[in-house]
């Protein structure tokens, strides 16, 4: 593979599965590239498709129709060699045994891709600083914290040096110090040691901090690729976000009768609208509901976020639970 080529070339790449109640097209023929030295976020609401895009991705499963090179190799003709060249780290992390040992399941990991004993070891050895982890040889992986067991997950994703890595949700259930200093170690691979890098999140201070760029699936597609500012850009203007005492399906009519916004969206107890200026739209509806009335329980306006992009986009929140 030559550098201009890019990391990841995918092209109607599709997955259906069959159910007893008849296909189910899970991802519809997708088109993108990611360049080498990249961090890419794939994200989207539950079902989007993108678990699934990254388990094609992963030769985890064979895709339907369409084609992809995966760190130079075809995804289809040549899965082993795919897989010899990425690294991947899936959500629920290792299972190991008890009384597992931290350096021998790492040297162990890199034998199974192929080095011989003296090379893990050395490869070990150059590992382990990267993570935070160096001491931690001889521990068994029942004594150590989350932030130290889900650094080890990514070391053995690493263990056999791979330039593409693959993250899903690589976070989750982390405190906020451990996922901070866990975002440093993920910056570093790739500011460091030039690792492309695809991770999943459903966490939107995530993606904003570590990716390049994101990937937006909805309903098996990518409905929007660009730059976390760039995304953010696109919903102009401010953010009312408002609860009633009463049908919010009338307070969205009310609220479209006085301020036409930009959008509007009933999410759980809150209706979501874009407006030009917050400051000004706030005082119109207040008056409008109370003569509806629907007393105001409560009234935020805010700057654009990640989730106002995917609701703008997809009509979901990005902060539910990951089901896909």
């Amino acid at each position: 593979m030559t550098s201009a080529e890019p990391m990841i070339h995918t092209r109607g790449l599709a997955r259906t599965f069959t159910t007893k109640t008849g296909p189910v097209v899970a991802v519809k023929g997708v088109d993108f590239d990611v360049a080498d030295g990249e961090i890419v976020g794939l994200l989207g609401p539950n079902g989007a498709g993108k678990t699934t895009t990254l388990r094609m991705l992963t030769t985890l499963l064979t895709p339907t129709s369409g084609t992809a090179t995966v760190a130079g190799a075809d995804l289809i003709t040549k899965s082993r060699e795919v897989r010899r060249r990425i690294g991947y780290v899936a959500q629920i992390g290792a299972t190991p045994a008890p009384g597992t040992i931290l350096g021998e399941e790492l040297v162990t990991q890199g034998r199974l891709q192929g080095m011989n004993k003296t090379d893990a070891t050395a490869r070990l050895a150059q590992l382990l600083p990267r993570l935070d982890l160096s001491g931690f040889e001889k521990r068994a992986l029942s004594e150590m914290s989350g932030g130290q067991r889900r650094r080890f997950d990514i070391a053995l994703g690493l263990m056999h040096n791979p330039k593409l890595v693959f993250l899903d949700e690589p976070t989750t259930g982390l405190d906020p110090q451990s996922r901070a200093n866990l975002w440093e170690h993920i910056r570093s691979l790739r500011e460091d040691h030039g690792v492309t890098i695809v991770l999943t999140t459903h966490y939107l201070d995530e993606a904003d901090v570590l990716a390049d760029r994101l990937l937006v699936m909805d309903d098996g597609a990518i409905v929007a690729d660009d730059t976390p500012d760039a995304l953010k850009a696109r919903v102009s203007g401010d953010v009312v976000s408002v609860s009633v005492d009463g049908d919010l399906a009338v307070a969205e009519v009310v609220a479209k009768e006085a301020l036409e916004p930009r959008t509007s969206i009933i999410e759980g107890d809150r209706l979501v609208l874009t407006v030009e200026r917050g400051d000004t739209a706030v005082p119109t509806l207040l008056r409008a509901l109370d003569a509806a009335g629907l007393p105001l329980r409560s009234v935020q306006v805010n700057r654009p976020t990640l989730d106002d992009v995917f609701l703008t986009l997809t009509g979901r929140s990005l902060r539910e639970a990951p089901t896909d």
